[in-house]
């Protein structure tokens, strides 16, 4: 059996939830505990779990069952249980999982380590670990990073004011706080002096951010992109209502701000936003949208929409699809609904069966690919800038992406017969797609 000071963390859900799975690691390896990145080799192992949509909470259980399982088989000692899950659900996983020897609720991270250590040194613990209250909307601590030096996310805020009707973030995170400009301006220092070349900006909700100090998102945005550093920034989840439109003027024009925006709009028929209580109309959206392609040419768009939300109808799901194609939508995530616990969209009658969803489902995302494939085969011929997240492998091909492209949720750029570092931007030619439109590129020049 490996030993139990080793520990390994399995992290699933969001960009948000990964920042906590790397504050996690950081307190960890404060703690002593060697930190192994191969769960095999590990005799503690940490899930830090996600309970966002239906399909997300069932592989959170998944992955619980299958770490005990390994457990009665021996291959590791201690079975840690953190994040979202334990969060929402609080005590009454302790009762379904008898065997997980700690349970931990959203915290800094640094009690879940002292425990862990404790664990790790054979004492006696308190088997759960309840949050301290709201997490201060202050500077993260020192953080493992788990992503390659192209990119390292960078959370601006925390929690949700917005009540959409199928959502239980705000349950789990709480209220919209903002960050101060100070302790970001120190996070994104940090990462660009250890590299990183893209600062992606995530929060529940980007655009509130600064709201509750006065301030909008633009300012920190062009504070930060101001900074000195060969770096970009890159903004997402950011929340349709009450826009900052300033924000424009940074996209089309800052060096270092890419033209890119991923914008979540759920839906586009106004019966159905009303439902799931988001708020402005799909007229709103369409106008939100057409300004923001007016203001910011070449903009690449990014949203993710809901589809089978209780009252949906096949109507409803025509409108959705002609908005993908009408907009060109090539980069967006598509769900289908699942009831949760807490919420009002639970509390609705007009269900939508669950075969159905299915059918509603892999139309839009047949819609979402036929954009996608359209959107990218302009591009075969065209020389661009890739940023490398993956040196070559034993075959020559390197992995990368345009500026076009988010990490971990768009596309990627395959590029051969490069030498090229991580972190590194190469100018390439787009030579063909592959069988998901991924770019295949050759490169032009020596990397950046």
């Amino acid at each position: 059996m490996n030993a139990p000071s080793v520990v390994s963390l399995v992290h699933l859900g969001c960009a948000r939830n990964l920042i906590d799975s790397e504050l996690i690691l950081g307190r960890l390896a404060e703690a002593g505990l060697v930190v192994s990145g191969d769960p095999s080799a590990a005799g503690t192992i940490v899930l830090n779990t996600c309970s966002f949509i239906g399909p997300a909470r069932e592989e959170s259980e998944s992955r619980i069952r299958e770490l005990l399982k390994k457990k009665r088989r021996g291959e590791i000692t201690n079975v840690v249980v953190a994040g979202c899950l334990v969060q929402r659900f609080k005590r009454t996983l302790v009762k379904r999982f008898p065997a997980v020897d700690l349970f931990a609720e959203i915290s800094d991270g640094a009690a879940l380590a002292k425990s862990i250590r404790e664990l790790a040194d054979g004492k006696k613990i308190n088997r759960y670990l309840e949050s301290p209250g709201l997490r201060e909307p202050a500077r993260d601590a020192a953080r493992m990073l788990s992503t390659p030096k192209s990119f390292a996310y960078l959370r601006i805020s925390h929690g949700c004011d917005h009540v959409c009707s199928f959502c239980a973030i705000p349950a789990i995170r709480g209220p919209h706080r903002s960050k101060r400009v100070e302790d970001l301006v120190g996070e994104a220092r940090e990462l660009i002096d250890a590299g990183v070349r893209e600062l992606v900006l995530v929060a529940e909700d980007s655009t509130a951010w600064g709201r509750d100090h006065g301030l909008e998102l633009p300012h920190l945005v062009e504070t930060l992109a101001d900074l000195d550093g060969d770096h970009r920034l890159r903004v997402m989840y950011a929340y349709p209502n009450r826009f900052p439109w300033e924000l424009t003027r940074l996209l089309r024009d800052h060096p270092k701000v890419l033209p890119y925006l991923d914008i979540p709009v759920q839906h586009i028929s106004a019966p159905v936003l009303r439902a799931m209580r988001r708020a402005g109309s799909g007229e709103q959206v369409r106008r939100i949208l057409d300004r923001l392609f007016e203001e910011v040419p070449g903009i690449t768009l990014r949203t993710t929409v809901l589809v089978g939300f209780p009252g949906e109808t096949p109507e409803h799901v025509h409108e959705l699809e002609t908005f993908i194609r009408s907009y060109r939508l090539g980069r967006l995530g598509a769900f289908g609904y699942s009831p949760e616990e807490g919420t009002t969209g639970n509390e609705l009658a007009e269900r939508v069966d669950e075969d159905e969803i299915d059918v509603r489902l892999g139309s839009v995302l047949a819609t979402r690919d036929a954009v996608l494939e359209a959107n990218q085969k302009e591009l075969i011929g065209r020389e661009l800038e890739v940023v490398i997240d993956q040196a070559a492998d034993a075959d020559g091909e390197a992995l990368g992406r345009t500026w076009m492209d988010a990490p971990e949720v768009d596309l990627i750029a395959r590029v051969t017969g490069v030498g090229a570092e991580v972190g590194d931007v190469v100018k390439v030619r787009a030579e063909g797609l592959d069988e998901e439109y991924n770019l295949r590129c050759t490169p032009v020049e020596s990397p950046a």
